[in-house]
């Protein structure tokens, strides 16, 4: 191994000017703490300038990212005097997005309103900085893994979660090994009629991005071993794939049938059926009661790394 690397410096010392400034320990806000066995990647200090910044250094931490009795909108909320100091705390949280995808579903959530902020999206953004002051030193660990790498992928949709416009958010996670190394949450931008629609939907966007993780591997000679399982809860989303038939309920999303059932037919992916309780897209979704929203996140490897 050592070898190697001192080939790979080698090369690029001769078509670049570089230094070797040894292991990396921080990274644009980014903790690295690693073992022989393991990396541990978290944002603690990042964290303590938020909560500094927003003077809650003393506040009571909460157990989850969203409050229990929280709601997507509060229309008689009044606005924010100055919404600079929204976009601020909301713009320095999606930054923290890279690293805690515990937070993920509610800084997508918060970001929604950036453009007219009201008092309670100021108070559900300040519950977020509660959480993370007592989650502040959780990360995502990377363990050392052996070969073949196998990809493994869940998907899931929050069917008209919006009461506004009515439409689903999509979540996705997706892990080589046992390492989590990509996750979504966003609203989806059609109105889709049934659950079985937008999961669909989001099963597209999951296998966009497996395509692409798939092509990142070829580059550096690791191919990925086909199919590559994808887990949804939804069993009429599954028949929808395995179906080469086009209903009139499935004429409207024409496109992405076609695309994923041309990856199902060529053994790119596999769907297979996940309980609710085990969809570990869930997280990116919707808001969980704390004890399910753990137990997901450590099959993430998520945590602090004095506890793992």
């Amino acid at each position: 191994m050592e070898e190697e690397m001192v080939k790979v410096k080698a090369f690029l010392h001769d078509k670049f000017t570089i230094k070797d400034l040894g292991l990396t320990r921080f990274f644009l806000g980014i903790e690295i703490h690693r073992t022989d066995t393991m990396m541990h990647l978290s944002q603690q200090k990042y964290i303590w300038g938020i909560i500094k910044d927003v003077h809650m250094e003393t506040t009571k931490p909460t157990t989850t990212p969203l409050p229990t009795d929280w709601s997507i909108y509060n229309s008689e909320s009044p606005p924010m005097a100055d919404p600079s100091v929204y976009r601020r705390l909301v713009g320095r949280l999606l930054y923290l997005k890279f690293t805690r995808p515990d937070v993920t579903f509610a800084v997508n959530h918060l970001s929604q309103f950036m453009q007219a902020p009201s008092e309670a999206n100021w108070k559900t953004a300040t519950h977020v900085v509660k959480y993370l002051r007592g989650t502040i030193s959780h990360g995502l660990t990377y363990a050392a893994g052996g070969r073949p790498l196998s990809i493994q992928a869940y998907c899931d949709a929050d069917w008209a979660k919006c009461p506004i416009t009515r439409r689903s958010v999509s979540g996705y996670c997706i892990f080589i090994g046992s390492s989590l190394v990509s996750w979504k949450s966003k609203k989806q931008t059609t109105i889709s009629k049934s659950s079985a629609e937008a999961e669909y939907r989001s099963a597209a966007s999951t296998v966009c991005e497996l395509k692409w993780i798939s092509y990142i591997l070829q580059d550096i000679k690791q191919p990925c071993h086909l199919p590559l399982p994808l887990g949804c809860d939804n069993k009429s989303t599954i028949h929808i794939i395995e179906n080469p038939i086009l209903h009139k309920c499935t004429k409207h999303i024409e496109l992405d049938c076609h695309l994923i059932r041309d990856h199902y037919k060529s053994g790119f992916i596999k769907p297979y059926h996940v309980p609710s309780k085990s969809q570990l897209a869930n997280l990116f979704t919707k808001s969980l009661p704390a004890p399910l929203m753990f137990s997901l996140l450590s099959k993430m490897n998520f945590g602090s790394l004095h506890s793992s």
